[in-house]
C-alpha cells in the first residue's frame, strides 16, 4: 500500500527587504523562518543558510534518523553520533550545474564492541531506506567508522 505525504516551504521575496538581493525567507508552517541566500560563491550572503547548505543538511539529517532506526530494529546501541556532509558541485559553462557526489562521513559511538561489524553495515540499509538519498539523482557515499566508548 502506497501512502502520500505533503510538505510545504513558502519562499518569499520582496525588493529592498535585504541588502543582499539574493537573500529571502523560507516559511514552514509552525517552524522559525530561515533566512536563505545564494552561496557566498555564487555572489550571495555569507552568513545565510543556502540551498547547498540545506540539501547536504538534509542527506545527513536523513541518513542519521534512517540509520537509528535500522540500529534500533536491530538492538544496536548509539551512544553518540556525528557526520561531516560534503558535497561536490559542479558548474557548466552555462552556468548550469548540480551535485555530481556527496559523501557522508559518518562517526558512530557505541558502547558493545560486538556489535561493529553489524553496525557498520546497517549504513547501507539506513541509506536504501533514507527518503533524501531516494529523492536525488548524484551518487552518495558513506565512508563511516565505528568508535566504542
Amino acid at each position: 500500500m502506497k501512502k502520500e505525504f505533503r510538505f510545504e516551504v513558502q519562499t518569499q521575496w520582496q525588493q529592498g527587504q535585504f541588502e543582499n538581493p539574493k537573500t529571502h525567507v523560507s516559511i514552514i508552517d509552525g517552524k522559525q523562518e530561515i533566512i536563505v541566500s545564494a552561496a557566498r560563491e555564487f555572489k550571495g550572503e555569507a552568513t545565510a543558510y543556502n540551498p547547498e547548505d540545506l540539501l547536504l543538511s538534509a542527506l545527513s539529517s536523513c541518513h542519521m534518523m534512517s540509520y537509528f532506526y535500522v540500529c534500533q530494529q536491530h538492538g544496536v546501541k548509539i551512544i553518540e553520533y556525528k557526520d561531516c556532509a560534503i558535497g561536490t558541485l559542479e558548474l557548466r559553462s552555462d552556468m548550469s550545474g548540480g551535485f555530481s557526489k556527496v559523501v557522508l562521513n559518518p562517526v558512530v559511538t557505541l558502547k558493545d564492541p560486538s556489535q561493529e561489524l553489524l553496525a557498520m553495515s546497517l549504513h547501507e540499509q539506513a541509506h536504501k531506506l533514507c527518503f533524501i538519498a531516494n529523492s536525488v539523482k548524484f551518487d552518495i557515499d558513506i565512508q563511516s567508522v565505528i568508535n566504542f566508548i
